[in-house]
């Protein structure tokens, strides 16, 4: 399985190489390299005479059905072991347990120092325990390595592979063999993971960034989350603004339909109308019948009669 992969993507996608000869012909030695695609455990394997056996999910193995088991067979052919990674500790004291008995038996072992795939390209904080501790104690090397553009080639969400030319650099190998007995030290542990990453940064020219892979992923996810918040925000008060708009032009039309000077007036408690039984007379009419009302009663007397 491993002859027919590697080949295949030899063949396909042309990898280019560097350092091959830091790679040792025999004996055991540690692969420590960044993550950028799911695809960097097969074309590291490619480019090799030997084989290399890295650590992958349980799920892969387990999952049912015909997929399932070809999924299985796939893992299996190109040399990943299965790790059950259901609890954080248990993952990380079974990763150690399969990687020292993998170079017991004077394999190479590849391990990927941040845990995780990048989020971004660049190259995060290396985590402490696992490299380490494998390296502290089996005595054996740590061999750096740089994958190059392998997350173009497929990229999250994308089914279909770009055709194009992934790089791989190898550099020489580390020898820690001066903290030899002290892997339970967690100062001792991380300074011999930072060492590795600095060795891997120097190779793949990424740019390093002081915090876990995994935490930059939450805060990613988290960001993603509030931007579609604010979208969906966004979207509701641009509906508002369409209903208050369409409300105000109901208004216009009814007073553009009454006509000019023809606009609802006030009210300012004047009805106007006339005495019942009665029509409204204007008021010129009014004054008149006054007057003659009054011319009438100065020509009578206090008592009615008429003055000589």
């Amino acid at each position: 399985m491993k002859l027919s992969v590697g080949s295949s993507l030899k063949l396909v996608f042309r990898p280019w190489v560097e350092g091959l000869e830091n790679v040792p012909a025999t004996g055991p030695a540690i692969l420590a390299s960044n993550h950028l695609s799911f695809s960097d455990s097969f074309f590291l394997p490619a480019v090799l005479d030997r084989k290399v056996t890295f650590i992958a999910k349980a799920e892969y193995f387990t999952s049912p059905g015909v997929k399932g088991k070809l999924t299985a067979a796939f893992f299996k052919g190109v040399g990943q072991l299965p790790v059950d990674r259901s609890g954080v500790r248990g993952a990380g004291e079974a990763a150690i347990r399969s990687g020292l008995e993998v170079l017991e038996r004077g394999e190479l072992f590849g391990i990927y120092p941040e845990g995780t795939r990048s989020p971004d390209g660049r190259l995060y904080r290396g985590k402490p325990g696992g490299l380490a501790r494998v390296a502290l104690r089996s005595g054996a090397p740590v061999i750096p390595v740089a994958m190059i553009d392998t997350e173009k080639i497929q990229p999250p969400g994308k089914l279909v592979p770009k055709l194009m030319r992934p790089g791989i650099r190898i550099g020489r190998p580390m020898d820690f063999s001066r903290y030899q007995g002290m892997d339970n030290d967690r100062f001792i542990q991380r300074a011999v993971t930072d060492e590795v990453m600095y060795e891997i940064m120097r190779l793949s020219g990424q740019e390093y960034v002081d915090m876990y892979a995994t935490a930059a992923k939450r805060r990613i996810a988290e960001a993603q989350k509030a931007a579609e918040q604010a979208a969906k925000e966004a979207d509701k008060d641009r509906d508002r603004g369409t209903d208050e708009g369409t409300g105000k032009n109901t208004d216009e039309d009814a007073d553009h339909r009454r006509g000019p000077g023809t606009a609802e007036q006030p009210d300012t408690g004047d009805t106007g109308a006339a005495p019942p039984g009665g029509t409204e007379r204007p008021a010129g009419e009014e004054r008149a019948a006054g007057e003659e009302s009054a011319g009438r009663a100065g020509g009578r007397g206090g008592d009615g009669r008429t003055a000589a």
